[in-house]
């Protein structure tokens, strides 16, 4: 249900976790927030921290395919076989409340990291800070990678307001590390962390380091990440997680086996280049796009699909008016639909517009127009790229 499922509370996430007799007060976690470049910053501290000899509780949402991706242990799926038992116990608990699918999959996460005796865990929020149902932990340490206008009906329509949302994951006394983010948001973060006497740590002040390792993925904002990553590592280090730089360097390099990650700017295929992007809020596709253009020699094709709840029209803006575009629903039932594509499109003059019931067809319409030489960017959500795996 995404958005819709969004609950003000922490109450629902409180009761499962006492029914399970609080798996997160014996485990140390990372709590790691942000509107930007979560997923990809837990899963290079997930994987780093696996080369580094550590066993290692992944957290991420949403699953690109199968639900298992969103709970990993050293890169391994959970076991379909644990989740049914799982659920099997869930309703047995006689709850006096409904808990959504996000409450229920972080404690399966937390009782199932606590079972397998992980050293450190990994958690990602999924909506927001304070109020998201992963904020009943005490973390170790917390990471906050930025903030941009994203879910305004939920988390507030200003980048104040935003920000002091997701400052909600800061926990007395405990450091957070600040990702690179606008004045006014940095402004906000600064200001709770010193609320909670809690030490704030600047990614910006780590980007030297970055030139030290080589990244294997594209877009300069996973440069960004990659700074935010290793002020973490270096704030884990003084409470004995420690990592050397080879540890760094093969976690970089082995990410998508040690934490499934993909489709950040992901190459599947060379002539024509076509290239898989999960990114799905203006700031994401902006940054993607920067990318993709600056390293474009042909023509640029784009199958969009999104999530209706998202801002498609500032979206939208951002696509070149010299690209071809491809809009599409996906299969998800919270796809935008042809309807609103061809509304929503009507003051854009971009060369083409073409709108298809399904992206394989939209694919294939691409991959017949393009030349060896073009690039297809297929972006826009989760659920988009899901269909194409």
């Amino acid at each position: 249900m995404g958005s819709k499922a969004f609950k003000p509370t922490l109450k629902n996430s409180e009761a499962i976790s006492a029914f399970l007799n609080h798996p997160e007060k014996v485990l140390k976690l990372v709590h790691v927030a942000g509107s930007n470049g979560k997923g990809s910053t837990c899963s290079m501290l997930a994987s780093i921290l696996t080369e580094a000899g550590f066993k290692v509780g992944l957290f991420t949402s949403p699953h690109i395919k199968d639900y298992t991706e969103r709970i990993r242990i050293n890169g391994e799926r959970i076991p379909q076989s644990h989740v049914i038992d799982f659920v099997d116990r869930i309703k047995a608990g006689q709850f006096e409340f409904n808990p959504s699918f996000f409450e229920i999959t972080f404690g399966l996460a937390l009782d199932y990291f606590k079972n397998k005796n992980c050293d450190i865990c990994i958690i990602e929020t999924g909506l927001g800070g304070k109020f998201d149902a992963t904020n009943i932990i005490d973390p170790i340490l917390s990471v906050i990678t930025n903030v941009s206008l994203e879910h305004t009906a939920m988390l507030g329509d200003t980048i104040e307001k935003i920000a002091s949302e997701k400052a909600g994951i800061i926990k007395p006394k405990t450091p957070v590390v600040l990702g690179k983010m606008k004045f006014e948001a940095e402004k906000v973060m600064i200001s709770v962390a010193q609320e909670h006497n809690s030490m704030f740590i600047k990614s910006t002040d780590y980007d030297s380091l970055t030139e030290k390792y080589k990244l294997p993925l594209l877009g300069a904002y996973q440069k960004e990440n990659l700074s935010t990553v290793i002020a973490t590592l270096a704030q884990l280090d003084r409470i004995n997680f420690k990592t050397k730089n080879e540890s760094i360097q093969k976690g970089l390099d082995n990410i998508t086996k040690n934490t499934g990650f993909a489709g950040r700017i992901q190459v599947v295929n060379l002539e024509p280049r076509i290239i898989q992007d999960v990114s799905h809020n203006p700031d994401g596709i902006e940054a993607t796009l920067n990318t993709v253009i600056n390293s474009t020699i042909g023509t640029l094709h784009i199958v969009f699909g999104t999530s209706a709840d998202k801002d498609i029209y500032s979206s939208l803006s951002l696509f070149p008016l010299a690209s071809n575009m491809y809009f599409t629903e996906f299969s998800n039932e919270r796809s935008a639909k042809i309807e609103d594509f061809k509304t929503l499109t009507e003051s854009f003059d971009y060369s083409s517009k073409k709108y298809f019931s399904e992206p394989n067809k939209a694919l294939k319409a691409a991959k017949d127009c393009a030349s060896t030489n073009d690039t297809i960017l297929i972006i826009g959500s989760f659920f988009l790229i899901s269909d194409f795996l």
